[in-house]
């Protein structure tokens, strides 16, 4: 575990003592399956747990800490994408890009990991959980029977990442059409719009209204 002191190589002091008690009481709940924590006093707390106890840790947050507010869940993709960045020129050389799998802090184990927010709106703190799920199969048990919000952010979850929840009661497209193949988010999932051009938010630049060409186009029709 790990906190912003830590991370400079200075004395260690647990300033913030309210998140400190949340991950004291996560800690003794979860004993071993609280794998690492990454604190920053007066600021935040992220923790990771064993994917065994997501749901535990769940109903810890909700009975325990008070955390009844569910913000949101979903997962992320750490794995480098091969197709390069969106903003890049696909007719340019693709540039020296890293593939290291980093998976933020906390640490982790795997390229896909869920992640959810939950808050606690009497002692105004958050916290941030992670879990590894497995790479070739990632599944997770659901939280919609501890926080009935995770419902349509598992579905989404599942839809865009291929991470299957088990236990939800309606997995089923909130976008797409049923039979349509593939995660978007994942990073390997080629977008074909953007190995053609780069991103039009980067390249194209509408112009404003009454702008130069507007004025140009309405002077020439004159």
């Amino acid at each position: 575990m790990s906190t912003e002191t830590e991370a400079t190589g200075a004395e260690v002091t647990p300033t913030d003592h309210l998140r400190q008690g949340v991950l004291d009481t996560l800690a003794g709940e979860l004993g071993a399956d609280l794998l690492d924590a990454h604190l920053v006093a007066g600021d935040d707390l992220w923790v990771r747990v064993a994917t065994t106890a997501w749901r535990r840790a769940a109903e810890v947050c909700r009975s325990r800490l008070g955390m009844h507010y569910f913000c949101f869940l979903s997962a992320i993709d750490w794995q480098p994408s091969p197709w390069g960045r969106g903003e890049d020129d696909p007719t340019a050389p693709p540039p020296e890009r890293p593939t290291e799998v980093v998976q933020g802090v906390a640490g982790g184990d795997t390229r896909f990991q869920v992640f959810a927010r939950v808050y606690s709106v009497t002692s105004k703190v958050g916290l941030t959980l992670k879990a590894d799920v497995d790479d070739a199969h990632p599944a997770i048990e659901t939280w919609t029977g501890v926080y009935a919000g995770a419902n349509w952010h598992e579905r989404e979850t599942w839809e865009m990442f291929g991470v299957e929840f088990t236990g939800h009661p309606a997995l089923r497209n909130l976008y797409l059409p049923s039979d349509f193949e593939g995660h978007p988010l994942r990073k390997d999932f080629p977008l074909l719009a953007r190995m053609v051009k780069p991103w039009p938010g980067i390249v194209d630049v509408e112009p404003m209204p009454g702008g130069d060409e507007e004025e140009t186009a309405e002077g020439e029709g004159a």
